[in-house]
């Protein structure tokens, strides 16, 4: 019963949130693109990992599935005394973290699966120029967000294009039309796009790395079952052929 209300629970979460008006532009994920989750893993450890964790992914399972040498791993990819075989986590201290942000940023090893890659990708294009906000930025994906353009040297920034829109009581409410860029990055718009798609590609693998390895076996789990089931229907015809 637990298990019912709490998926009822979150189907109407996503209907409210389908149903708030926010579009969600499409991520490209191919979990067979080791070139792009290669890329995706740099991102996340060069913009990501500073604050968030990913404790539930081993450094040395990230190397063997994405091709990568433990040696480049360590080289490149670890900064904070780790050792290969340890989860990807920080060395930033929950309380310190709660006074610098206000909250102890999540953990992201799941986040591709409880938000959707799709919400990851959107988010990451989102973030505009808003002086009132604590770093400077808001999100109009999750407005009021707490978090720091951290991809903002990347993308460079955006600013809001408002627009009019009438209301139900026949008012006059100014919201978003869409976000402009204010000042450039070191990336094209299009460059932007790649790199999050190659951020979320990554960041989906890392929610279930063992996904292409049971799709790679799923198959031949199939055959196997149906080679047994013709097996097994001979047998069957043999021990019963003296009644039918």
């Amino acid at each position: 019963m637990r298990t019912l209300i709490l998926s009822i629970l979150l189907l109407l979460s996503s209907h409210s949130y389908a149903s708030s008006g926010h579009e969600l532009e499409s991520a490209t994920i191919d979990l067979s693109n080791k070139a792009s989750l290669q890329r995706g893993a740099k991102y996340f450890v060069n913009y990501c990992l500073s604050c968030h964790s990913a404790k539930q992914l081993r450094y040395s399972r990230m190397a063997q599935d994405l091709d990568i040498a433990p040696e480049l791993v360590e080289l490149n990819l670890m900064f904070t005394g780790e050792k290969i075989f340890d989860g990807m986590t920080i060395s930033m201290r929950a309380k310190d973290a709660e006074k610098w942000f206000g909250v102890n940023p999540p953990d992201l090893s799941l986040i591709a699966r409880s938000r959707g890659p799709d919400w990851l990708y959107t988010y990451l294009k989102s973030f505009y120029i808003d002086e009132e906000r604590p770093f400077g930025v808001d999100n109009t994906l999750f407005p009021k967000v707490g978090m720091p353009h951290v991809l903002a040297d990347l993308q460079g920034l955006q600013r809001a294009v408002y627009k009019d829109v009438e209301t139900a009581g026949g008012g006059v409410k100014r919201v978003i039309d869409h976000l402009e860029i204010a000042e450039p990055g070191r990336m094209t718009e299009r460059e932007y796009d790649k790199a999050m798609d190659d951020l979320v590609n990554f960041m989906t693998y890392m929610g279930e790395p063992a996904k292409m390895e049971r799709q790679r076996l799923g198959w031949k789990v199939l055959v196997f079952i149906l080679l047994m089931l013709g097996i097994f229907y001979l047998l069957k015809k043999e021990y019963w052929k003296d009644i039918h």
